[in-house]
């Protein structure tokens, strides 16, 4: 059930009234949000709901024994055994053929070919995402961030709340479980900025990504060999648009939608392609995933502690994984490796022009400080092009077409055929969004609050009504559906 269809319109709108009716008995409220939750996941496969309830009901049992447990090795066992179930489901159902594929190849490589056990594996839709909302739970339950949650429905509910569960946020335990424990009120603030992100997340996937997709991305990334290098250049401009807008788009909605339920997501993004920096983009860029392998990755792996090697080899290890999470293809795997040299490499840059030229704690001067203005859009432009180079490995569907595509801006003598005025304008126009104010979208929402809540539902219904016109036809599924 996707977003921005008059299917998913009306099961919102019937889960919107009955939560709300229900808001007096938080119990039955919260069953009825568990079986609309089960109801919205069960309309891609019904089978997987077992996958889903299985694996909330692991983790729920892992706190609990968590919780009993007094020894520190006991514990430890406790926390290790939950967590490799969780991975080992992971593993197997997104990882399975991939491991296979790449198995069979070394062995025929060698000259050692065996019939191996293939099948065909169903990818179930959000395993990753709800994977690592148990982990995370089971693991600060252990640490003692969050204690052992008693209710088996909240857990359930934590787990398979609709808005975020086939593509994030991933939502924290300490963050969510103690809203379900609190009374359920629909402030203006609700409302308003429910209004506001579902409205901004629509015209991000609707308009801006799936024209991106159809008018460029999709065509040039078919065959990078057969277009020209201008094609190709602003094809991986529009990419890095098309998947902020799709992937953002999606996090807004879904933070809208929950906000008109009465509960608070944490922001997902936050103008990512302004960093003047590797490590920035990765605070602004997905924010729950890289907040989640900072902190159950990177530090236990020894984070900033040790020597320099041993940082740049807990950032590579890290984003390595980062790239394996998000597809079983050489492709990601690439893209987060790179990604991990690239972070080691800059903060080793910086530790070596640190050593050179250390900045001064003195009020700079006006030279300073156009030298300091200066160097901030040079690593503003850099960074860009550098995540772009590393879009081409995301988006592409194997090794050899992103080798293509790289390949392909060599010639620069052939005519384009896709870049448009109208493609460059939405490209530009992504990128303007970059350095708006960071607080428009909440002093927008500020401003709306006053609205009577019939106006503001009317605003709604405008506003759909208004981006569903300027789409293009058909409704293309988020990108991050299949990680």
């Amino acid at each position: 059930m996707l977003f921005p269809t008059l299917t998913f319109g009306i099961f919102f709108l019937i889960v919107f009234t009955v939560s709300w009716s229900m808001h007096w008995t938080p119990e039955p409220r919260k069953w009825f949000l568990v079986g609309a939750s089960y109801f919205f996941y069960a309309w891609w496969d019904w089978r997987f709901t077992t996958l889903l309830f299985g694996t909330t009901l692991i983790n729920y049992l892992g706190g609990l024994a968590l919780d009993r447990a007094k020894r520190d090795a006991t514990r430890k066992w406790i926390v290790g055994f939950v967590v490799v179930v969780d991975l080992g489901v992971l593993a197997f159902f997104k990882y399975y053929d991939f491991f296979l594929t790449s198995l069979d190849g070394v062995m025929r490589t060698l000259g050692l070919a065996r019939d191996l056990p293939f099948m065909e594996v169903i990818l179930p839709i959000g395993i990753s995402f709800f994977t690592f909302q148990g982990i995370s739970y089971v693991v600060d339950v252990y640490r003692g961030h969050v204690r052992a949650e008693r209710s088996l429905l909240d857990v359930m509910l934590f787990k398979s709340f609709f808005p975020q569960l086939v593509a994030g946020p991933i939502v924290r335990a300490a963050d969510f479980i103690p809203q379900l424990q609190a009374p359920v009120q629909l402030t203006r603030d609700h409302v308003s900025v429910g209004v506001v992100l579902i409205l901004t997340g629509l015209a991000k996937k609707m308009v801006i990504a799936n024209y991106l997709a159809t008018e460029i991305v999709d065509p040039v990334f078919f065959d990078p060999s057969v277009v020209s290098a201008l094609d190709l250049l602003i094809g991986i401009y529009a990419y890095a648009i098309q998947i902020y807008c799709d992937f953002s788009g999606y996090s807004d909605i879904a933070i809208g939608v929950a906000a008109l339920l009465g509960y608070r997501f944490l922001a997902n993004f936050d103008q990512p392609y302004r960093a003047a920096s590797l490590q920035d983009f990765w605070r602004r860029w997905h924010i729950s995933l890289s907040t989640w392998l900072r902190d159950y990755l990177y530090i236990p792996l020894g984070g900033n502690r040790g020597g320099e090697a041993q940082r740049y080899r807990n950032l590579f290890i890290t984003m390595f994984l980062g790239g394996l999470w998000h597809g079983a293809a050489w492709t990601f795997i690439i893209w987060g490796s790179f990604h991990g040299a690239m972070l080691g490499l800059e903060q080793w840059l910086k530790r070596k022009l640190e050593s050179v030229a250390p900045v001064s704690a003195d009020a700079p001067g006006l030279l300073t400080r156009l030298g300091n203005g200066a160097q901030h859009v040079v690593g503003v432009v850099s960074t860009f092009h550098i995540v772009c180079f590393a879009w081409i490995f995301f988006r592409a569907d194997s090794f050899s077409t992103a080798m293509d595509y790289l390949i392909g801006f060599g010639d620069w003598s052939s005519a384009n055929a896709y870049v448009t005025p109208f493609v460059v304008g939405l490209v530009a126009v992504g990128l303007l969004f970059q350095f708006t104010p960071r607080q428009m979208g909440r002093e927008l929402a500020i401003n709306l609050r006053e609205l009577p809540a019939p106006v503001l539902g009317l605003l709604l219904g405008l506003g759909i009504f208004v981006i569903w016109s300027v789409a293009p036809e058909g409704v293309a599924p988020f990108i991050y559906f299949q990680f």
